[in-house]
């Protein structure tokens, strides 16, 4: 695995364009999106104001907890606001629970990358290149790649 060069977040027209799936959850339309897509509604960690972002789900666990990635990595404006703030609310499709965001070791962020790259293989390849790596597709370069990139746990809160 190489680092290329690493995004920045996107900004203008790109950023409209990241944020279309947004939309489709707030016109109650999220169900079209099924299970690989979730919505985070969280707090801003300095403004406290109330924030939403759509996220991949890189894998669903037998406990009904969710990982997500922060692709930008630890600079990502979502992973620091749950980081400072874990209580959050998640929906996915049409179903809404709250949840507790779990920040999880590099170690558990490469096992990951390696079991998601192999359940979804174009998809894990476009993310890599997306997010200014250089992979050969096999699961070490997988799990390198899960290592350098902060996840998150979402687990449900009862």
């Amino acid at each position: 695995m190489e680092i290329t060069e690493r995004p920045e977040p996107p900004t203008g027209l790109a950023r409209f364009l990241f944020r279309l799936p947004l939309h489709l959850y707030r016109w109650r339309l999220g169900g079209l999106l099924g299970w690989r897509l979730l919505l985070l509604n969280h707090v801003g960690r300095v403004s406290g104001a109330r924030r939403q972002v759509v996220l991949e789900v890189v894998e669903r666990a037998p406990d009904g907890s969710y990982a997500v990635c922060s692709g930008f990595g630890p600079r990502a404006d979502w992973y620091r606001n749950v980081i400072a703030h874990p209580r959050a609310t998640i929906q996915v499709g049409a179903r809404s629970m709250a949840v507790t965001a779990q920040p999880l070791s590099a170690d558990e962020g490469a096992e990951l990358m390696a079991r998601y790259a192999t359940r979804h293989p174009r998809a894990a390849e476009q993310l890599a290149g997306f997010t200014g790596f250089k992979v050969d597709g096999s699961p070490e370069d997988y799990r390198a790649m899960g290592r350098e990139l902060p996840f998150v746990r979402l687990v449900p809160r009862h």
